[in-house]
């Protein structure tokens, strides 16, 4: 049985969250400050952890940085009431996994938590298959990213560049092909934002991104990558 840590200090909204997690088959502990959230992680070792941002003692922020630098992998999705896009950056960069905003639905909450614990807990890690790039581990199934061993916390839409890319297994794919699967063909996005974002996973994954080695530019095409 999965165990879900709740580390939120709103009682009716952690009460209704250990219903509905327990209702979906899940054991759950609930803690309402983020000191005791941090020494319950260390100690239970739950399969997922849900943070709110703003909770007395430490706030969410400095208890999932304490975790990720101690090398804990735990998915972490956050609760905030704060949709400012900086938030959620600096929640992607401190190594959350998914962010949901305040208020949201019960049944899209319950669709998140399901979709990270099937990315990250029914496979065996020894058994996925992954895909190698220069000191780069990707693996897809848990969408989780090493280099030289260390964890490479990537955004989601980073993450899905990367693996529309890695399963083409080097063909070149057009800017135009990478906007509709990643984003979906929104007017609002341009070919440029694919750009903008190949150029931040080269800063986190080449050795020198001024000189890629593996996510390279096709000319007059698009991009690829290179074993």
């Amino acid at each position: 049985m999965e165990r879900i840590l709740v580390i939120e200090d709103n009682p009716d909204l952690a009460f209704g969250l250990r219903n509905n997690l327990e209702i979906e088959g899940y054991a759950v502990d609930v803690v309402g400050d983020g000191a005791e959230g941090l020494a319950r992680a260390r100690s239970t070792h739950p399969h997922l952890i849900i943070l709110d941002l703003m909770i007395p003692g430490l706030d969410g922020y400095r208890v999932l940085k304490a975790l990720r630098e101690e090398g804990q992998e735990t998915p972490v999705l956050i609760l905030s009431a704060r949709s400012e896009e900086a938030d959620k950056v600096m929640g992607f960069r401190l190594g959350a996994d998914d962010y949901v905003t305040k208020p949201f639905s019960v049944l899209e909450l319950l669709g998140r938590v399901k979709a990270l614990l099937r990315r990250t807990g029914h496979v065996p890690e020894e058994e996925r298959e992954t895909i190698r790039f220069g000191n780069v581990v990707l693996d897809p199934e848990a969408r989780s990213v090493r280099r030289g061993g260390q964890r490479v916390p990537l955004p989601p839409r980073e993450m899905s560049l990367l693996l529309a890319l890695a399963k083409r297994k080097g063909v070149p794919v057009s800017r135009q092909d990478l906007l509709a699967e990643v984003w979906g063909h929104r007017a609002a996005v341009l070919s440029r934002t694919v750009d903008t974002h190949i150029a931040e996973l080269r800063k986190k994954l080449e050795e020198d991104p001024s000189d890629p080695r593996h996510i390279l530019t096709v000319h007059k095409s698009g991009y690829r990558l290179q074993s």
